[in-house]
């Protein structure tokens, strides 16, 4: 299970992806979206009919579903960990960031031992991690501020919803995780090591489109980023009804939303600008961790970061 699982529950009912087959002019744009707390807007906007006819919500439970719709393609765009986006990338389709969906800030972490205290003390230890999530990124970046190596520690290479049950049964030291395990950790006494807010401005969750659709279809482009900021405008402005409907939504506590929202940073039209500039945040994040991703055999080759963003479908303004 990727991290963008949300709040790690399990969405039975998920995907939506009948009738995506469509085609022609009438087609609309369907983007991939699953539960994580960086694309609730999405999902209010569709909740209060701010989501224009010319984009669809094609809802799956995990970024594979995602990121298989767009190799497939059955899907136009989607919602994606950047690392994810390089990833599709690599396997050959030509994709478009057209906005940042929020940054994190806390949401992603490593929980350790209460005997572990520094960064040093990680060598030799057993740390569960995902590594085909954006977990892995968050190990490979915690070794490197830690001066260690992956031959260093011993991996234990296992999808997050598996860590609770191993970190119980003494089969790991560590775990590179998200809430609500790190809550769930930290009740059988396990620490907050290290987490993005450490690292500020480096794991971002992005709204991806194809070439192919930002260059033949731009007015769904556009009118879906409107929908999107519509959506966080809401979330930000009317938090208590927001967390209200996401709680509702997600079958989860309102306290568990709220830890959500507080551990990532939901940029608006004035950040996604900076963002996705030329030589911007999001250009420079990309090369860096591409170059890492490629390095320890994740993609296969470096992408061309200076063709990834495109800003220029952003509104000027969310009205």
């Amino acid at each position: 299970m990727h991290r963008r699982s949300f709040l790690g529950l399990s969405i039975a009912a998920g995907i939506t992806i009948a009738g995506v087959g469509g085609c022609g002019r009438s087609r609309p744009l369907y983007v991939g979206v699953h539960p994580w707390i960086g694309y609730e807007p999405l999902y209010l906007a569709e909740e209060f009919g701010w989501l224009p006819a010319s984009v669809s919500l094609v809802k799956g439970v995990t970024a594979v579903d995602s990121m298989s719709g767009l190799l497939d393609g059955t899907l136009d765009g989607a919602a994606l960990t950047l690392d994810e986006a390089l990833r599709v990338q690599d396997d050959g389709l030509d994709i478009v960031v057209v906005a940042v969906a929020d940054v994190s800030a806390g949401a992603d972490v490593m929980m350790v031992q209460p005997a572990i205290s520094e960064l040093s003390g990680l060598r030799g230890l057993r740390i569960a991690v995902e590594l085909s999530g954006v977990s892995g990124i968050m190990l490979l970046k915690i070794l490197e501020r830690a001066g260690l190596s992956r031959d260093d520690i011993t991996e234990v290479s296992l999808p997050v919803s598996q860590h609770l049950d191993a970190w119980k049964r003494g089969e790991v030291d560590a775990s590179v995780c998200y809430e609500p395990l790190a809550s769930r950790l930290e009740s059988l006494g396990a620490v907050r090591l290290f987490d993005s807010s450490d690292i500020p401005e480096t794991i971002f969750d992005v709204l991806v489109v194809t070439r192919a659709v930002a260059d033949n279809n731009p007015d769904a482009v556009r009118a879906f980023l409107v929908a999107h900021f519509s959506g966080m405008r809401h979330l930000v402005r009317s938090r208590h009804d927001s967390v209200y409907r996401v709680a509702s939504r997600q079958n989860t506590p309102r306290a568990a939303v709220e830890r959500a929202l507080a551990n990532v940073m939901l940029p608006d039209l004035a950040a996604n600008q900076r963002y996705l500039a030329a030589a911007g945040r999001l250009e420079t994040v990309a090369f860096v961790l591409g170059r890492m991703m490629v390095d320890e055999g994740m993609i296969s080759e470096l992408p061309d970061a200076r063709r990834l963003c495109d800003p220029s479908f952003l509104p000027r303004s969310v009205s």
